[in-house]
């Protein structure tokens, strides 16, 4: 039943916001992030003690101000998100400026399968539609189950609406390696916490935990990676840039290869962080193991 009640809740929101149109809705997320934020403070905490890790640097008062733009843009992509199904094609085409994307098209063109990998930055949704729908070559885009399962499902609905195609985290190694026998794209974020057990890397000065996936599925099938994240500008719009992480060059045992590949991955990670940081998902312990 809570499920039911939570679903029928983000469905009016997508309503609303259809109603409102994607300006104005993009205006009253000021008004959602100052409910989460000053009213009811949900992982408020989480945020100013990450922040305050990462950059010891900064003033407590800067720490704060940063903290609520985070939620301010969190706020922005659920808008954009719950408007996604109201979109056309040309419109999602035009979200996202992706600079160098003809990268995407020689890589694949090398035959191998190509991994592109990004991060919860910006709007992480709206980069896997925007340039595959621009490129005319659908994704296999890597997602994580959400906690209710009807979100879940409308979710998926919505990212495959212009041709992509979903892999459930969870059982989807085997599926993705797959994928990539078969030359297509794989598009999956993989910049949240690893289990307790897994390789570490440096993140901030800070030992990290990370997901192996991209550097394991690089290794194993000669897939090459192209690293990219959605850079949110002033008048809504997005820009992203891909850069190519090496594989070839790397070696050493399997080991060392996935965690080489896997600090060169969290390196280019923590740039955008630095320049850009309120728009990270900091709404994670990212360094709780």
């Amino acid at each position: 039943m809570k499920n039911r009640i939570e679903y029928i809740l983000f469905l009016s929101f997508s309503f609303l916001f259809r109603i409102l149109g994607l300006r104005l809705s993009r205006e009253f997320s000021l008004i959602i992030a100052i409910l989460f934020y000053y009213i009811i403070p949900i992982r408020k905490k989480t945020v100013i003690e990450n922040l305050s890790r990462a950059f010891p640097e900064f003033d407590n008062q800067k720490v704060k101000k940063i903290a609520f733009a985070n939620f301010h843009s969190f706020a922005i992509t659920i808008t954009e998100i719950l408007s996604i199904p109201w979109m056309s094609r040309s419109e999602i085409e035009n979200q996202v400026n992706c600079v160098n994307k003809q990268m995407i098209i020689e890589k694949h063109k090398e035959g191998k399968g190509l991994i592109l990998l990004s991060a919860h930055f910006g709007n992480w949704e709206f980069v896997a539609s925007s340039v595959a729908a621009q490129l005319n070559i659908p994704f296999t885009v890597v997602v994580k189950p959400q906690r209710n399962p009807f979100v879940t499902v409308w979710m998926n609905k919505s990212r495959t609406k212009w041709n992509n195609k979903i892999v459930m985290l969870g059982i989807s190694i085997r599926q993705v390696y797959q994928s990539l026998k078969e030359k297509q794209i794989v598009a999956m974020v993989a910049d949240q916490r690893g289990h307790e057990e897994s390789i570490k890397v440096n993140f901030f000065g800070r030992a990290v935990s990370v997901h192996t996936g991209p550097a394991l599925l690089a290794i194993k099938s000669g897939a090459p990676i192209l690293y990219g994240v959605c850079i949110r500008r002033n008048d809504f719009s997005y820009v992203t840039e891909m850069h190519e992480i090496g594989v070839n060059d790397v070696t050493g045992t399997n080991e060392e290869k996935v965690k080489e590949i896997s600090q060169r991955h969290m390196s280019h990670l923590e740039s955008y962080i630095r320049k850009y940081p309120e728009q990270w998902l900091w709404m994670h312990k990212r360094w709780k193991h």
